[in-house]
């Protein structure tokens, strides 16, 4: 039906300036202005080429609409290369506790736009939230998740468990899973069962592991965690190992640098580990190279 349309409007239009200024409209509407097509000296074969030009820009106008930041369908239509942001971010289950772990770069394409970037959140004192991917999304979830854990609290009269925390961002991603939050989550801490981490994906896949690492970074950070990580690791030890691994992460990604945000989970709370505390461990480990 298609083919006959156009055929049949080329037919009686052929000619008529008319017809070539809608379609430079449309096709300049939809960001196509140098598509080649000519309306111009058309001769009686000429409106099978034109209708291939034509089926050709509608379907790059498809794909733009289908692949756009705000369309439900661009989930389905992009790879995972392509929502990778840059960041590397780190949570550890030790024996007596977590560690979570962040750069501070922020990029924008090939642009280090920040230097200074939080990435590591304290939601209570049992429980923190490592975020990469778009900053406006990662702050809007932590804020998010901060506010529900305190009326939990509240209402309750007790802290919100690890599992339950991640249940509650899990649902939080899934309910927009068509205008998605882009972003890569950890959510890590400690309740009456112990040490937890969580890996959340941006429709709300929510793993537990012993150990995880998401961003750009990531693979380098896994190649270390790989060879070093041990189930009966002390806090102590997994913010060195903590350290080793966003050292090897910043070597390699041009994404992630400019600065370490490491922090302890245990029973005693949340503590920020200062920077001269990382330096000192950093000079220990022979990494400041």
């Amino acid at each position: 039906m298609f083919r006959s349309t156009v055929s049949s409007r080329v037919a009686c239009h052929h000619g008529e300036d008319l017809q070539a200024t809608h379609l430079r409209i449309l096709f300049e509407r939809v960001g196509l202005i140098d598509c080649p097509f000519d309306l111009e000296g058309l001769v009686p074969d000429a409106a099978s080429i034109l209708e291939k030009q034509l089926y050709s820009a509608t379907g790059i106008i498809i794909k733009r609409l289908l692949t756009h930041r705000f369309s439900p369908w661009c989930l389905f239509m992009t790879s995972t290369e392509d929502v990778k942001k840059g960041t590397t971010t780190i949570g550890l289950v030790c024996k007596d506790g977590v560690v979570m772990a962040t750069e501070k770069r922020a990029t924008m394409g090939t642009l280090i736009a920040h230097k200074t970037t939080q990435k590591l959140f304290k939601i209570d004192d049992n429980m923190g939230l490592a975020v990469a991917g778009v900053v406006g999304d990662a702050q809007t979830l932590a804020r998010y998740i901060t506010a529900e854990v305190e009326l939990y609290k509240l209402k309750r009269g007790q802290p919100m468990t690890v599992r339950s925390g991640a249940t509650l961002m899990s649902n939080i991603l899934a309910g927009s899973r068509f205008y998605p939050y882009w972003v890569g989550l950890i959510l890590g801490g400690v309740d009456k069962d112990g040490g937890h981490v969580y890996a959340l994906d941006m429709v709300g896949g929510a793993i537990p592991d012993d150990y995880v690492t998401t961003g750009s970074g990531s693979p380098y950070v896994y190649g270390v965690l790989e060879d070093h990580f041990q189930k009966d690791l002390s806090v102590n030890d997994g913010v060195d190992l903590a350290v080793r691994s966003l050292h090897a992460a910043m070597k390699r990604d041009s994404a992630s640098g400019d600065g370490y945000t490491i922090a302890t989970i245990t029973s005693e709370g949340f503590t920020p580990l200062d920077d001269k505390e990382i330096q000192k461990r950093l000079a220990k480990l022979k990494l400041n190279s």
